[in-house]
C-alpha cells in the first residue's frame, strides 16, 4: 500500500513538473522521452500494466493534452519522436504502441514503425 501511494505521489510530482515545462515552450524530443520514462518498467519488462490514474498514464495524459493539443504541427513533431524512440527501441515497439490503449486516450496517430506522420 505504501509503495502505490509514493508511485502516485512520484507520478504527480511528475506530472506537475512536466506540464510546467511544456506549457512555456514549444515540445522537444527530450521532453517526449521523459514522458515515456514513466512507462519504463512497463516498455522494459511488458508489466505491470499501466492504468489510469497510473504515473505512466498521468505521463501520457500529459502528452497528449499539453503537448499534441495545441497544433497539427506538435502532434506531427511528438509523431515523429515517438517514431525515434520506436526505432531506439525496436524490441519494444509493440509495449510501447500499445501505451495510449492502456491508458485510454488516442494521440491522433498509430504509433507504428510504419506510420507516416506527416499526414
Amino acid at each position: 500500500m505504501g509503495t502505490q501511494k509514493m508511485s502516485i505521489i512520484i507520478g504527480v510530482l511528475l506530472y506537475f513538473s512536466l506540464w510546467a515545462s511544456l506549457v512555456s515552450c514549444s515540445p522537444e524530443c527530450s521532453t517526449v522521452t521523459e514522458l515515456f520514462s514513466a512507462c519504463s518498467t512497463f516498455i522494459t519488462y511488458g508489466s505491470p500494466d499501466p492504468f489510469p490514474g497510473s504515473p505512466c498514464c498521468h505521463a501520457m495524459n500529459s502528452l497528449n493534452f499539453d503537448v499534441i493539443a495545441d497544433s497539427i504541427e506538435q502532434r506531427r513533431f511528438v509523431c515523429h519522436c515517438l517514431m525515434d524512440l520506436i526505432m531506439a527501441y525496436n524490441s519494444n515497439a509493440s509495449t510501447i504502441a500499445a501505451l495510449p490503449g492502456f491508458c485510454g486516450i488516442s494521440l491522433g496517430f498509430t504509433i507504428d514503425p510504419n506510420t507516416d506522420c506527416n499526414l
